[in-house]
């Protein structure tokens, strides 16, 4: 039901209860039974069985965990699978490590605080907590207050509440209980007051009109469970990556089994062999690399200050397009700050011009603002300042100091001798002060209220008649502020002449007062902000405002920011409500600021977005917001925001700050360059062990030229920590001056593809290698074996040292800048001289002992691969210049 444009008698009626007394217990009762306890369904976070099983669902997983099956059951030995097994299972627990660490960090940011409230029931005032409301109640509202239900006012008295967590809106809401219209959007509801809302100034006294998930925020919620949770754009390159090499080694070993057996007939002998071509081929290393490359990526965003909170969402920040952005406590600190000081003589801009304090009109302004208000200053500690108060006394304390009066010292030379507080009915407030021989009145509050009640206005040189002119000079700066999102403050003065405080009637002194100016107050921008979005721009991000604000407002922080907006790049929310999804779609790529927006309008524009291949990022902190966030690739909650927000988020920003959304997605860049090093170097020394079987055994009839344990040791052991070490590779020159990747691009690009089959040709001289030592050398099955397992071995040991940059030579980098890479390689050369030197590894490896003119060779065969795949890089980068 619209109960604002319900009278309050209709209310009470509708809800059959009683203004004076309440319900009654036994209602209440029958009523909590019928319609639940007022609690919002909230979705449980997944238990620790849960996020360990989760981590078993992945393309690369089930390859690996097929291919061990296959291998447990037809062969002999059962060491092959075991290796695999142990492969899935170090994959799993990493992740697990890492999803269970950060589902016990958001357990810990939630606060999980029963709130209560005061309601009246069978006559009497009882306080209750909030699960315990049922529609019907009636309550009492007071400053400081969360709303626990959703409600319809009754009475108020200068009652202000913050709605930030529903509209955006970042100053709070004047309520009334007035009868409102059957179409009044939600955000101008001044009667209604919603569940999560804060109440900031004032009392009042309501009805409720609904609880748990009927309430606006419930609502919400239910919509955020309802939204389709789509796979992250990592976890859909994973399943097509995962499928054509699958398809890929299923090809091979097809091939070779079919050929062979109809080659040498023998079919058992060819299964086995194409069993060790799979082994071989399969990437056992690439799925902990994945893991391990991502969970590193994950700590360094939380030392920037973000918490991802799924281990797949860390690339996808790296392909961000689209960054949507709230305004309100996103680009900007949500407080009110002091902007502007404007008088009949001018403006100043106190962060920017010099001010001379004992010059007026400014005296005066500085000495209103500190006194005229309910604010005070605290002192901590370390004798640092505290401002406390309503917000807007705050705001005027802080004038004040600015101006260089503290309060506490000024009062002491002009003592307060009166005061009338603020009401919504006077729309100002009023002190008396005595100044040492009078007494002086001054007054803050609506600058249509003061200019009413104005006669004079204060000048440079004195004080003049405030005529006509100089009012309607005041209203337009007025509307033009107002029109800016600005808050606006009046500041007026006046000298009483009496003999003693007693005669003087503070509201009947309103009058004939002295417009002294405004203060203009305005939700400041985040420091980092500007140069956030700088860079942004520079990356190839598209920024885009939605907000719950005004046309002009939005507009103007853009403009703050470094964006050039034009009108016909604004649309507001009804604007949209008109447009059909085709005609949207149609001119959503123009839009770069969407005002007067609501949750709806936030998920059409991401879904648009969404169809044209974008990868959008939506940031926020409100209930509001939490329906969008989900809904977006990369979902960012401020680490301010709401718990809802939080949960359906990807990304949470500890700090609030802006500056870490383009921290993540720089690192999420540094990731998926780093995963493509590690997939280039797995790929290119995993098929070149199959093919290198493949050709031995199928087209020339030799025996294994590498045993499938040897291999299982080159995959697991040699490709392992050199892939892992990838993980600490230092970011690329330049990788926040290109554009984010596609979302349709492959985790396997063309230059990875020729890298790898340049890699696989030249190692196909294995072949000859294998030859040359079996037969022409005469040297033994076990030393040419052990040759091959060398080369494949020591190559790995050098060639890890080109993968670091797929876009440029070795030469033209540091090839020794990641620590962690040189103790890869140097561990890669020590476990191959363990496996042909320790006797026990010797019988278990089936290895000899090499000389040094073996050494000598192995080492001059890495260096001419190393050669070979930097002229493979070079002939790219040339062609890419070109």
């Amino acid at each position: 039901m619209n109960w604002y444009s319900f009278s309050v008698e209709n209310t009470i009626k509708k809800l059959k209860t009683d203004f004076k007394s309440g319900l009654s217990e036994r209602e209440v009762i029958l009523r909590r039974k019928k319609i639940g306890e007022n609690q919002i369904p909230e979705k449980k976070l997944p238990s620790r069985i849960q996020i360990f099983f989760e981590q078993f669902k992945s393309p690369l997983i089930y390859i690996l965990l097929l291919a061990g099956v296959v291998l447990l059951f037809l062969t002999k030995t059962k060491q092959d699978s075991i290796v695999i097994f142990a492969a899935v299972i170090i994959s799993v627990i990493f992740g697990f490590w890492e999803e269970n660490k950060v589902s016990n960090t958001i357990i810990k940011l939630k606060k999980i605080l029963k709130t209560k409230t005061v309601v009246k029931r069978e006559g009497f005032n009882k306080e209750i907590f909030q699960e315990e409301l049922v529609p019907g109640d009636i309550i009492l509202l007071k400053e400081g207050d969360k709303v626990p239900a959703d409600v319809r006012l009754i009475e108020t008295q200068d009652l202000r509440v913050s709605e930030a967590i529903l509209t955006g809106e970042w100053l709070a809401a004047k309520k009334k209980n007035e009868v409102l219209p059957g179409n009044t959007p939600l955000a101008d509801r001044d009667n209604m007051v919603y569940a999560g809302c804060t109440i900031e100034r004032g009392e009042g006294k309501a009805v409720v009109v609904a609880t748990g998930a009927e309430t606006e925020t419930g609502k919400i919620a239910q919509m955020l469970q309802e939204t389709k949770e789509e796979k992250t754009p990592l976890q859909r390159k994973l399943l097509d990556f995962s499928k054509k090499i699958t398809i890929v080694i299923i090809a091979i070993c097809l091939l070779i089994f079919i050929a062979g057996t109809l080659r040498k007939g023998n079919t058992l002998e060819m299964f086995e062999a194409s069993i060790a071509i799979a082994v071989g081929a399969i990437p056992e290393a690439l799925p902990i690399t994945m893991t391990v490359i991502l969970a590193i990526g994950m700590e360094k965003i939380l030392k920037k200050r973000g918490l991802v909170r799924r281990l797949s969402s860390v690339e996808t920040l790296g392909s961000t397009s689209i960054i949507c952005s709230d305004k309100t406590k996103t680009l900007t600190k949500g407080k009110m700050t002091l902007s502007e000081i404007f008088t009949i003589s001018g403006s100043i801009f106190p962060d920017k011009t010099e001010i001379n304090k004992n010059r007026e009109p400014y005296e005066s302004i500085f000495k209103i603002a500190s006194l005229c208000n309910e604010g005070f200053i605290e002192y901590n500690n370390r004798k640092k300042i505290i401002i406390r108060g309503e917000d807007t006394d705050k705001a005027l304390v802080s004038v004040g100091i600015k101006g260089g009066y503290k309060k506490e010292e000024l009062e002491k030379q002009m003592p307060l001798i009166k005061r009338l507080p603020f009401s919504s009915d006077n729309q100002f407030q009023a002190t008396l002060h005595k100044n040492p021989d009078k007494f002086l009145l001054y007054v803050s509050g609506s600058p249509e209220k003061i200019l009413s009640v104005s006669k004079k206005v204060q000048t440079e040189s004195g004080i003049i008649e405030l005529d006509e002119k100089n009012i309607n000079f005041f209203r337009e700066k007025l509307n033009d502020f107002t029109e800016r999102g600005h808050r606006v403050i009046a500041l007026a003065k006046k000298e009483i002449q009496a003999k003693t405080e007693e005669k003087i009637n503070l509201t009947k002194e309103i009058n004939n007062l002295v417009l002294v100016g405004f203060v203009v107050l305005s939700d400041p921008l985040r420091g980092d902000v500007r140069e956030a979005m700088r860079i942004c721009r520079k990356a190839g991000l598209k920024s885009i405002i939605i907000t719950g604000d005004h046309k002009k407002t939005a507009k103007n922080i853009a403009e703050e920011v470094g964006m050039k907006v034009k009108e016909s790049e604004i649309i507001e929310g009804q604007e949209l409500e008109k447009l059909s999804e085709k005609k949207f779609k149609k001119i959503v790529k123009k839009i770069k600021i969407y005002a007067r927006a609501e949750p709806r309008h936030k998920m059409k524009i991401i879904d648009a977005w969404q169809e044209k291949g974008q990868v959008v990022a939506m940031t926020g902190d409100g209930v509001n917001d939490a329906p969008a966030i989900k809904s977006a690739d990369i979902g960012i909650a401020l680490g301010s925001g709401t718990d809802v927000a939080k949960e359906a988020s990807d990304l949470v920003l500890l700090t609030d700050s802006f500056s870490v959304i383009v921290k993540a997605v720089e690192q999420g860049r540094v990731i998926l360059d780093n995963i493509r090093k590690g997939i280039a170097y797995t790929l290119a020394d995993s098929f070149t062990t199959a093919i290198l079987v493949g050709f031995s055994t199928v087209v020339f009839g030799w025996p294994l030229p590498i045993l499938p344990v040897q291999i299982l040791w080159n995959n697991m052991v040699e490709d392992t920590f050199p892939n892992i070490a990838y993980a600490f590779e230092p970011k690329e020159k330049g990788v926040m001056g290109r554009g984010p990747t596609p979302q349709k691009s492959s985790l396997f690009t063309r230059e990875m593809l020729f890298l790898t089959i340049g890699n696989v040709i030249f190692n196909f001289i294995c072949i000859f290698y294998f030859w040359f030592f079996w037969q022409h050398l005469n040297l033994g099955l076990d030393y040419a074996r052990t040759m091959i397992f060398g080369v494949i071995s020591v190559d790995t040991g050098f060639v890890i040292f080109s993968y670091k940059n797929l876009k440029r030579n070795i030469w033209k980098i540091n090839p020794f800048s990641n620590k962690v890479l040189n103790i890869a390689a140097i561990f890669t050369l020590l476990g191959f001289i363990s496996v042909i030197y320790v006797p026990f590894l010797q019988n278990l490896f089936h290895t000899v002992t090499l000389g040094l003119k073996s050494w000598i060779f192995l080492i001059v065969n890495a260096l001419l691969t190393v050669l070979f795949i930097e002229f493979i890089k070079w002939r790219f980068i040339v062609k890419k210049k070109k």
